[in-house]
């Protein structure tokens, strides 16, 4: 690939909410309508923010609120772009989240059939 590409990654909680929608959804969401290459939604199994306690994943607990990471990988300039489209909704959502970007070096791009 000839243009630098990056990959940016926002965590967050899985109950953090954009008015009613799940914030990953969200994200998954507006990243697609914006053309994003591709977005992938990880839930961890255990961790916290500066602001929040130490959660984890058990099967007795009710509560599913996990940490989630979403990655994003695209051109420097798209995911910037896409950035700050969002930028403002993340300074509005009542909960924290980190929002990071590293650049990738991509070795192999095999687009696949359409489903």
């Amino acid at each position: 690939m000839d243009s630098e590409s990056s990959i940016l990654k926002i965590f967050a909680s899985s109950t953090d909410k954009i008015g009613t929608k799940l914030f990953y959804d969200y994200v998954v969401h507006a990243a697609r309508d914006f053309g994003v290459s591709g977005v992938t939604v990880y839930r961890g199994i255990m961790g916290y923010g500066l602001s929040s306690e130490i959660r984890s994943s058990k099967f007795w607990e009710l509560t599913e609120k996990l940490p989630v990471m979403i990655e994003l990988i695209d051109q420097t300039e798209k995911l910037e772009a896409f950035f700050n489209h969002i930028e403002e909704d993340l300074h509005v959502m009542p909960k924290g989240c980190l929002v990071v970007m590293e650049p990738v070096s991509i070795k192999l791009q095999k687009l696949g059939k359409k489903e």
